[in-house]
């Protein structure tokens, strides 16, 4: 049975050191849970970017919440690098697995389909592969002199993010998201936050159960109204550019980053 929990309460469900799944920036970033986070001293969480991230991982990275993120790239879009991103690297206070779109996606797959790994072309011949020692490649079993790449599935503790819709029966509409599906089935908790709830049923109608999310999959839901801001949701809200660019300037530095903490996140 999903839970319907307060945005603090479902925050707290998230453990220090979780293994965390969050999805880019254009795809229902959970916003007011990872301030939330933050405004719990969340520590050594491990992020998953599916397959990128930006402003909701340099926050909890700057808030000193992130042990090790593996992610295809990070950044803040047309406000440019992520800046507290940046600072923790060049400090080596932060663990990073690089990896690509791709590769996260076959990885959350497998986890998907309970299998243990998963192959995949595209990156063999890169130094990619040297870096991750997790990763093996190994001859195609069907065919003579085919190297092929093999991922192990990846299933996180944690999977979070916003939507615009929910159920009384938690079921959550994600329209176009096909990534939040995936992360969902491949995660072993999934946390959601949503605008706003309805009573009638999102899978009694074929037009909008094609685009939910069962009850099955949702572990706790908690009502955030404008929950992505400063982040845009589809169809709701645009992306406040003019914020994004005042993080950007003010991240640049730590004291400009505490500031800005305290200001936007109530510390």
């Amino acid at each position: 049975m999903t839970e319907f929990l307060s945005l603090d309460a479902l925050a707290a469900r998230i453990a220090d050191g979780a293994h965390v799944a969050i999805p880019p920036d254009y795809s229902g970033v959970a916003m007011a849970a990872t301030r939330a986070l933050i405004r719990r001293g969340a520590r050594g969480l491990k992020l998953l970017s599916v397959p990128t991230a930006g402003l909701q991982a340099d926050l909890l990275i700057g808030a000193g919440c992130v042990a090790e993120i593996e992610t295809a790239g990070i950044a803040l879009g047309e406000a440019g690098s992520a800046p507290r991103f940046v600072a923790a690297l060049k400090a080596g206070a932060l663990a990073v697995k690089d990896t690509t779109c791709p590769a996260i996606h076959a990885a959350l797959q497998a986890a998907e389909k309970g299998i243990p790994f998963i192959p995949l072309r595209g990156i063999i011949g890169s130094d990619l592969v040297g870096r991750r020692p997790d990763w093996r490649v190994a001859d195609n079993p069907f065919a003579d002199g085919d190297p092929i790449l093999l991922l192990p599935a990846i299933a996180p503790d944690v999977a979070l993010f916003h939507v615009p819709l929910a159920d009384r029966k938690g079921n959550v509409w994600i329209g176009r998201r096909r990534e939040l599906v995936t992360m969902a089935h491949a995660a072993r908790r999934t946390l959601v936050t949503v605008e706003r709830f309805q009573d009638e049923d999102l899978l009694a109608e074929e037009a909008s159960a094609a685009a939910t999310l069962s009850a099955l999959y949702v572990t706790a839901i908690a009502e955030a109204p404008q929950g992505a801001w400063p982040l845009g949701l589809a169809e709701l809200y645009a992306s406040d550019d003019a914020h994004l660019a005042l993080y950007a300037a003010a991240a640049r530095t730590e004291e400009g980053f505490r500031n800005y903490l305290s200001e936007y996140a109530r510390l």
